[in-house]
């Protein structure tokens, strides 16, 4: 599976943060990174939940 994020609706609100840190991270310009692009599937539950978290839609998950 493989993480996208899209730059354009992307606020730094920090949603995906708070529900998979060890994959998200909001820095002090309020910039998201991601920290693992594709996570292995045993994490798919988490990722996916914070995917969906994202109240501006900004990130995808595919495979």
């Amino acid at each position: 599976m493989k993480i996208t994020v899209d730059r354009d609706r992307c606020e730094g609100l920090g949603m995906c943060e708070a529900m998979a840190h060890q994959f998200f991270e909001v820095d002090d310009d309020e910039v998201m990174h991601v920290l693992d692009e594709s996570p292995g599937e045993e994490h798919r539950a988490t990722v996916h939940a914070a995917v969906e978290a994202c109240p501006v839609m900004a990130l995808t998950l595919t495979g």
